[in-house]
């Protein structure tokens, strides 16, 4: 049987097939599949792709640089500033600051896009590529909201287009060696699990700034903006910081657990959560934390090889805040690397790799056997890039695909898990654990009454040597405010569908 929300997303788009067929036989026209219709620039799947990049001031400059091989035919940024070295990068490439606009003058030229474009907008933006059968790359978090992640993959889904989120880890060694090892057995049931990041490294916990500032010639402020809500222009909010900003990204967790987590998932081949409680230094209405600890439960899952999958308690944590240390480290060896790590504890033994996967290392009984442990290789190895190994699957037919590694069937549920752990965060005023209902999308031991208090505003100064503090809070709805930051009401003019 269909899910609710399978059903509305089918009906949806196939009333939008409707409509574009029915014009098309009014007009005595033929459809074909776009694969087949060279004349309007589409290439042969051996053949190299035509790309479009939109966000290319950041890591969408690492993307492209990484599909140079194949033809970029476009690029697109809301800071021409920002993004001035790709473009000089690319100069046969079309220039845009609207990706709308690109996709008016060049959707029939166009086979893939790339988007890495700040958090709020990688859904809309991905959309409409999507919708008109373009395969899509779209960095991490997938989305902003745990509703724009489902509605990514059923419509991706949908229309047959290969798919891949940009945790590059998901394509390397130690992901596959970490899952083979737990799979032979290697370390038992695993109940606990802690994974932790050195982010944020960019400006969080901060108040919205009193004034506005003039908006840069080269930016498009309108354009950043978005689907969210309007508000004066800043510095402090791009290029980069828009991380920490809750209207424009996920804070550390959305930005990173996308990649230390993903060893985690796809090794203990998770799914929802049916439980996460959240804690954190202070926080506001505007700004994500600087540091927190969120907790997951997972319920029981089928074996896989020859390891049981218990129920399991996942444990988050950034901004400075560490696991226990193990115990079978020696003084001065580091817990994972710079960026962060994970550790499974499982009742034969331990395995422990540092950020996207790297460097796993593997002890059975206390003893370390990363080196002499030898597991069946049962997953496919990636031969090249991350991006690459896209844009192959993108060449291949629907029906014969190889899908990418990060597919939205596989990532899409990541996401999901991901972004709403800061649910967790943001409504621990609640002071109780959130019972979540993955497949609904909805919290469910939260009532029409529940409130939560957030700091609005917070000041301290010192009088006559005397500490002097105001504190402001703002109390909301908790259901109605749950209920936003799973699915977003978009800014007039703005749609997801």
């Amino acid at each position: 049987m269909k899910k609710p929300e399978q059903k509305q997303v089918e009906n949806k788009v196939s009333r939008r097939k409707f409509v574009a067929t029915s014009a098309a036989a009014a007009a005595g026209l033929t459809i074909l599949p776009s694969g087949v219709i060279s004349a309007r620039g589409r290439t042969a799947p051996s053949d190299k792709l035509n790309i479009a990049g939109i966000g290319i001031g950041g890591m969408g400059h690492s993307n492209i640089n990484n599909l140079k091989s194949q033809n970029i035919v476009a690029l697109c940024d809301v800071d021409w500033a920002y993004s001035k070295g790709t473009f000089e990068d690319y100069p046969n490439a079309k220039r845009y600051k609207d990706y709308r606009k690109m996709y008016d003058d060049m959707m029939d030229t166009i086979d893939a896009v790339v988007v890495a474009t700040p958090d709020h907008t990688h859904a809309i933006t991905a959309m409409q590529a999507i919708q008109n059968g373009k395969h899509v790359y779209v960095q991490k978090p997938l989305t902003h909201t745990v509703y724009e992640s489902r509605m990514l993959r059923l419509e991706a889904a949908e229309n047959k287009v290969a798919t891949q989120m940009g945790n590059q880890g998901n394509s390397g060694e130690g992901v596959r060696t970490m899952c083979e090892w737990m799979w032979d057995g290697a370390i038992g049931e695993v109940e606990r699990v802690h994974a932790w990041t050195n982010r944020p490294i960019w400006p969080q916990g901060l108040e919205r700034p009193e004034n506005g500032m003039w908006v840069p010639e080269t930016l498009d402020w309108d354009l950043f903006i978005g689907p969210a809500k309007m508000r004066p222009y800043h510095e402090a909010y791009t290029p980069w910081n828009w991380r920490g900003w809750w209207d424009y990204g996920t804070g550390a967790l959305g930005d990173m657990a996308c990649h230390i987590l993903d060893p985690v998932f796809m090794g203990l081949q998770l799914g929802h959560p049916d439980s996460v409680q959240g804690s954190s230094t202070q926080f506001n209405t505007e700004s994500a934390p600087q540091s927190e600890v969120v907790h997951y439960r997972f319920p029981a899952r089928e074996k896989k090889g020859k390891m049981k999958m218990p129920a399991v308690h996942v444990t988050w944590y950034d901004g400075g805040m560490m696991p226990e240390r193990m115990p079978e480290l020696k003084d001065g060896e580091m817990m994972g690397d710079w960026s962060g790590g994970v550790v499974f504890e499982g009742k034969k033994g331990k395995i422990m790799c540092g950020c996207y996967g790297a460097n796993p290392r593997l002890w059975v009984g206390g003893k370390e056997e990363t080196k002499e442990y030898k597991a069946p290789k049962v997953l496919r190895r990636i031969e090249t890039s991350h991006e690459m190994d896209w844009v192959r699957a993108c060449k291949e037919s629907p029906e014969n695909r190889v899908e990418a590694s990060s597919n939205f069937n596989y990532s899409g549920p990541l996401n999901e898990m991901v972004v709403m752990g800061n649910l967790a965060v943001r409504l621990q005023d609640l002071k109780r654990e959130l019972q979540w209902d993955g497949e609904a999308m909805k919290i469910k031991n939260i009532s029409d009454k529940d409130e939560v208090r957030i700091v609005k505003s917070d000041t301290f100064t010192i009088h006559n040597g005397h500490p002097s503090f105001d504190t402001q809070h703002e109390t909301i709805n908790a259901k109605q405010f749950a209920e936003e930051m799973i699915k977003h009401e978009y800014r007039d003019g703005w749609e997801l569908m």
